[in-house]
């Protein structure tokens, strides 16, 4: 008769946790398509860049110079390069390896590329300052928004981004001595590849930091917290009121993207070489803290559903709790 209870109270247990298994499964495969999203986006972005011929970041302006000079595509070329960096990640810290890594990796070489030819089709007699102009802001807004949309689910870092993690931990260094080091040599290897480095370059990694800071604030981090709350209850009023506090926030975010974009570009050359030193270093620095903020209040939360999951506790949602 024991035996009987304890499986029954098995199956019970078995029972009870598949709806939150199903939320589960619900949760990564809506952030897995905002990953998806977000690549595209940030690709997208990366395209116009590109064809501003003013500088791209330092991992895409390498291998755009290796895969001309080895007259390969720059999909199959970044993605060989990918396959290299993310064996050394599987290699020492698999930890960093998620469903985004794969994305990343196989995607984004590709998607610049298609999105290059697609760019040539539309505005086949594209040139003048005025476009070039036109390329970097919409470039810099959609390369800066995606990596957002991209990096908030945290469902893995990209190869090149997980190596100074990997080596700032094994060495003992502070992780921002080690990016750096990271960015400037692949900076000068891009160089003397003839890659497709630029004024931009510098712009991608003094600026890039402050503007994808704002998009996780304003906009990335709201639709991970829709995407947890539909996981959660998976409704379709909650589905409706989640779809409109995201167009909300799109009517936000481009009402102040030119803005952000235009202050970067105006302060750019007013800077002198210590304060912009000084400004990045505290960019940087007020990035990570809001990283680790973010991460310890989502920990925070997701400790206090469970335990009131466990409480049969309806937890009040957060407009429940303004009036």
């Amino acid at each position: 008769m024991a035996d009987v209870d304890t499986a029954s109270t098995h199956s019970g247990d078995d029972f009870n946790n598949i709806p939150h298994r199903n939320h589960k499964i619900i949760n990564i495969i809506l952030k897995s398509l905002m990953s998806f999203v977000g690549i595209a986006i940030l690709s997208m972005g990366a395209a116009f860049l590109k064809q501003a011929n003013v500088g791209m970041d330092p991992f895409t302006a390498m291998n755009i110079g290796f895969s001309n000079s080895l007259h390969m595509d720059l999909g199959s070329f970044q993605l060989m390069v990918n396959c290299f960096l993310f064996l050394l990640v599987l290699i020492f810290d698999r930890k960093q390896i998620g469903i985004g890594t794969v994305l990343n990796m196989v995607l984004v070489g590709y998607e610049i590329q298609w999105f290059s030819s697609l760019y040539g089709l539309v505005f086949p007699n594209g040139s003048g300052i005025y476009v070039v102009i036109v390329d970097v802001v919409a470039g810099l807004i959609l390369f800066t928004l995606g990596t957002s949309i991209y990096m908030s689910p945290e469902l893995g870092a990209a190869p090149y981004d997980a190596i100074a993690p990997i080596f700032s931990n094994r060495l003992h260094i502070k992780y921002q001595l080690v990016r750096n080091i990271q960015d400037i040599s692949f900076m000068v290897i891009a160089f003397f590849a003839h890659g497709a480095v630029g004024i931009l370059t510098l712009v991608v990694a003094f600026f890039a930091g402050p503007l994808i800071n704002y998009w996780n604030q304003h906009f990335s981090q709201q639709i991970v917290y829709h995407i947890d709350h539909f996981s959660t209850e998976p409704t379709i009023k909650n589905a409706s009121s989640g779809i409109a506090g995201v167009g909300k926030m799109g009517y936000s975010m481009v009402l102040h993207a030119y803005q952000q974009t235009s202050f970067v570009e105006q302060h750019l050359a007013g800077y002198s070489n210590e304060e912009l030193i000084e400004l990045t270093h505290k960019t940087q620095v007020s990035i990570e803290k809001s990283v680790k903020l973010q991460r310890n209040l989502q920990s925070r939360l997701n400790a206090l559903k469970q335990e009131a999951h466990k409480r049969h506790i309806k937890v009040p949602k957060l407009d429940e709790y303004e009036k």
